[in-house]
């Protein structure tokens, strides 16, 4: 597969192949004894942000972006403002198929400069330790761990379960 790929602002068509890449990445990183957590995690992030992408980052003074290659959409990421200072890089998924060709680099330097188009010079994220790809691209890229916790109580942004999340922020 050629790397080479347009990242572009979410539109509406792109809402099914979102909601598909997003349930097939997160049941990929459910341990099984942990499916019922997750199930319930999809469906709380389905509808309070994938089925709602448009209005939700825009609530949240924020953008939603898609990575293509033509019609197959290869990657995800939102970015929302955390602060009058720092945004935060959301659902930065990468299809399975498409991994390791770079694409998740390639979303995260374009994260970094919207946010410098913006006038926002920090950037924040999260990641838990089921993803250890994404730690080490965090890492790599400059990311500072700023603190871990276990993750008791679920949300559109966690799991919950007793998963260990790491925060990262990096100044740009």
């Amino acid at each position: 597969m050629n790397t080479a790929v347009a990242i572009r602002p979410f539109v509406p068509d792109d809402a099914l192949r979102v909601r598909e890449l997003f349930i097939r990445v997160n049941r990929l990183l459910s341990p099984p004894e942990m499916r019922g957590a997750f199930d319930a995690y999809i469906e709380r992030a389905l509808c309070e942000e994938i089925d709602r992408i448009k209005a939700y980052y825009q609530e949240h003074d924020g953008g939603f972006w898609v990575a293509a290659q033509g019609d197959n959409l290869l990657g995800t990421f939102g970015l929302e403002l955390a602060s009058a200072h720092s945004m935060e890089l959301r659902r930065m998924y990468v299809d399975p198929a498409a991994r390791r060709l770079g694409i998740a680099r390639q979303m995260l330097g374009f994260a970094e400069e919207e946010c410098r188009r913006r006038g926002i010079f920090n950037l924040e994220l999260s990641t838990s330790e089921l993803q250890t790809a994404a730690l080490a691209l965090y890492q790599s890229a400059g990311y500072r761990l700023v603190r871990e916790e276990t993750a008791q109580s679920g949300s559109n942004k966690t799991v919950g379960s007793g998963i260990r999340r790491f925060y990262f922020t990096k100044a740009l």
